[in-house]
């Protein structure tokens, strides 16, 4: 299992960099993905993407509860409904915001087979995908938060 330490906010450009389409999917990319999903478990995430561990290639991966999500190169082809709650992001730790997104998505990216997919998406499910796909393109929670706080490690 490799985990990798998580850039955190201030202390490096790479979450501000908008990251590059993966043209070629080979044993890297697929081990890039393993990667990402060692470290999202590792550290009790729901969403990780290939910035946050200092990598500027457009992947993400999501697991809200409902089974692994690998996408590269997701895009949102459509998006409905609005919806605050509150974020968190592993990048940003201590830190929650209330967000406003789409509440339903519909996405497209590659698996890690480089075959196509969509995905519909709801719920907590949606804002993870938002969330991931806001970080490939250099936009953090502090970016779109309405409201931020500070929290104690104990309260999640």
């Amino acid at each position: 299992m490799a985990v990798y330490n998580i850039v955190r906010y201030g202390e490096d450009d790479v979450l501000r960099e908008k990251a590059k389409p993966i043209t070629n999917i080979n044993e890297s990319v697929r081990r890039l993905l393993d990667n990402l999903r060692d470290t999202m478990y590792g550290n009790m995430g729901v969403g990780l993407a290939a910035p946050q561990i200092g990598v500027l290639k457009r992947a993400i991966v999501v697991d809200v509860g409902e089974g692994l999500i690998e996408l590269i190169n997701p895009e949102i082809l459509e998006a409905s409904g609005k919806e605050i709650d509150v974020e968190g992001c592993l990048s940003i730790p201590g830190v929650v915001g209330e967000v406003e997104r789409a509440t339903d998505i519909l996405v497209k990216g590659l698996n890690r087979e480089g075959q196509e997919v969509t995905l519909q998406a709801g719920g907590i499910c949606a804002r993870a995908l938002q969330h991931e796909i806001d970080h490939l393109d250099g936009i953090l929670i502090v970016d779109r938060a309405i409201r931020l706080r500070k929290i104690n490690a104990e309260q999640g």
